[in-house]
């Protein structure tokens, strides 16, 4: 010992013998989704199309520090996982004509001094990970460790584009996988609902929010975005994050969660629930206009509509709703017009948005090919009008302030239509309260 300090391990030859003899061969089979292989080649295919020609130069990102040498879970960026399948961090994909050349970090094995050094990538750090060999076999491609990579990595704005306007448009094997992340959203909703009375009796908005987190931990990757729990007042904050605060037993219980299952594909949900079990009149007035115009909304999607056209009908029953109950201060009409909006003070946000790999899909489109598109078959979308009556608003009466409703569920546009792929989850306030019951109990 020097100065009372430890020796550093690396300098101890002896040490160092011994670390890199006697260790056996892991299994470092590659943990891949079933169907992702031949879903990405197909993906590369598209892209080649459209940007023929091209060298094309994506990165899977890698986690952000939390402290010191403590990083957050690690999520590959959805553009390199669209055309990848892959999920190693800090890898790199060269795209030519459609072919893929994957660059590796290889992982530090025995007999590498990072194997027992580097807290990143040795394996007495992070377990056995597989090397290129290991990914070459899996994916189909081919596959170099990252040392050999030439080209820079740099972000490309029309790349960018390119890929959110494909994305828009999913494939067999996606819209499967966001049934599956649907599916799993949907269960973790009856979990978080047969723990309101012991979140009632104590521990709060944060015991569901981690009902649900620790659901879609086990049954996927985990969250796909930030899990809302808002009781009464929190309610009507639109990302309250935060659900630091009690559930109320006589209040409203907004619940805006998803799952993303092991492919990265996420689904994002919203149901309002009374705590108690029963809706209030003045609860149930509010949810009543909120789901006449949720349903307003789901009647606009399908084939050949503008992609607009849902939102406006929502907004419409929105703002004729309020003004039948006097919160406007001008005309439906006035209200409506682009130079109005008054009814937006209750409902800032829009009423809906893509989804797919990312909760807010395909957000690097440009807004011509986004919100002034037409609706095809194979776009997946949210519905998700509210009425947001936050408790210092004083333009409402007092009996609605700290009132939050919001529905939302997730929508296939079909060639005939639209499939609602939430709809295992009841819309009206009774089909709820039977809903809620049924779980309750369970």
């Amino acid at each position: 010992m020097r100065e009372g300090k430890p020796p550093k391990l690396s300098e101890i030859p002896a040490f160092v013998e011994y670390m890199n003899a006697g260790w056996g061969v892991p299994d470092r089979t590659p943990s891949v989704v079933p169907g992702a292989v031949e879903a990405a080649a197909a993906h590369r295919a598209r892209l080649a199309e459209a940007l023929p020609g091209r060298t094309i130069v994506l990165a899977a990102g890698e986690a952000p520090v939390r402290s010191n040498d403590m990083t957050y879970d690690f999520r590959p960026d959805s553009d390199f996982l669209w055309v990848t399948g892959c999920t190693v961090q800090n890898a790199v994909v060269v795209l030519r004509d459609g072919d893929a050349t994957l660059y590796l970090p290889p992982p530090a094995a025995p007999g590498d001094p990072g194997f027992w050094a580097d807290a990143r990538y040795g394996e007495l750090w992070v377990g056995a990970e597989p090397g290129v060999a290991e990914w070459a076999r899996a994916l189909g491609v081919a596959v170099r460790p990252l040392s050999e990579l030439t080209e820079d990595v740099t972000r490309d704005e029309e790349v960018g584009r390119t890929l959110a306007e494909l994305r828009m448009y999913k494939d067999e094997w996606e819209i499967g996988q966001l049934r599956e992340a649907v599916d799993r959203t949907v269960e973790g909703f009856a979990a978080v609902v047969r723990e309101i009375p012991t979140a009632v009796a104590g521990p709060g908005e944060r015991w569901l929010q981690g009902t649900f987190d620790r659901y879609a931990r086990a049954y996927g990757n985990g969250p796909g975005y930030a899990t809302i729990v808002g009781s009464g007042q929190h309610a009507p904050t639109l990302h309250w994050w935060r659900c630091d605060g009690p559930v109320l037993p006589d209040e409203l219980l907004l619940l805006d969660m998803g799952v993303e299952v092991r492919s990265c594909y996420t689904a994002d949900v919203t149901r309002t629930f009374p705590a108690s079990g029963r809706f209030s009149p003045v609860q149930r007035q509010v949810h009543d206009l909120v789901e006449k115009a949720h349903r307003a909304g789901l009647a606009a999607v399908g084939p050949g509509r503008r992609w607009t056209d849902f939102h406006h009908a929502s907004m419409e029953v929105i703002a004729q709703g309020l003004a039948d109950w006097g919160l406007l201060p001008v005309s439906v009409d006035e209200a409506l017009a682009d130079t109005g909006q008054h009814h937006r003070r209750y409902l800032v946000c829009g009423v809906g948005h893509h989804l797919g790999l990312d909760v807010h899909d395909c957000g690097r489109a440009t807004p011509e090919a986004y919100q002034g598109a037409i609706m095809a078959p194979g776009m997946v979308l949210t519905v998700e009008p509210g009425l947001y009556f936050h408790a210092h608003d004083l333009t409402v009466p007092p009996e609605l302030r700290g009132i939050g409703v919001r529905i939302e569920d997730d929508l296939m546009v079909t060639p005939d239509g639209m499939e609602v792929l939430s709809d295992a989850l009841p819309l009206d306030v009774d089909g709820l309260e039977k809903w809620m019951a049924t779980h309750t109990m369970q």
